[in-house]
């Protein structure tokens, strides 16, 4: 490859590297945005559910309100057992979690029942 060309390459592969890398930074989000000063427990009905990377996530209803629970990453969530058909719509679960302070209908979960067991997520 002539010199020229490994010159004006070498800046793009450079910058193309550090965006890559960077992908998990701006991909995960912190929990300062959760109140945990007011663990809060919902027992509903998912009515959604998404089992995909970066954080499981569902739907469900509780107290005649629609909740987004914010689930464990997937690997971490099989590894304790929450597999895909336990969180699947339809499902009966009891979450304990807090409540975001900038979403009214959000919840990061820190653990799950269904079925009678209880999954620690954190």
């Amino acid at each position: 490859m002539p010199k020229l060309v490994r010159n004006l390459l070498r800046p793009a592969l450079v910058t193309a590297a550090l965006a890559l890398a960077a992908l998990p930074a701006v991909a995960h989000h912190g929990w300062s945005t959760y109140d945990e000063t007011k663990p809060l427990t919902l027992t509903g009905k998912i009515v959604e559910s998404h089992y995909e990377n970066p954080h499981a996530h569902i739907r469900i209803e509780a107290g005649g309100k629609r909740w987004l629970a914010i689930l464990a990453p997937v690997s971490r969530m099989e590894a304790r057992g929450a597999t895909a058909d336990k969180i699947a719509v339809g499902r009966e679960v009891t979450l304990v979690g807090y409540a975001s302070k900038e979403k009214a209908d959000e919840l990061r979960a820190e653990r799950i029942t269904v079925d009678g067991k209880t999954v620690e997520l954190r």
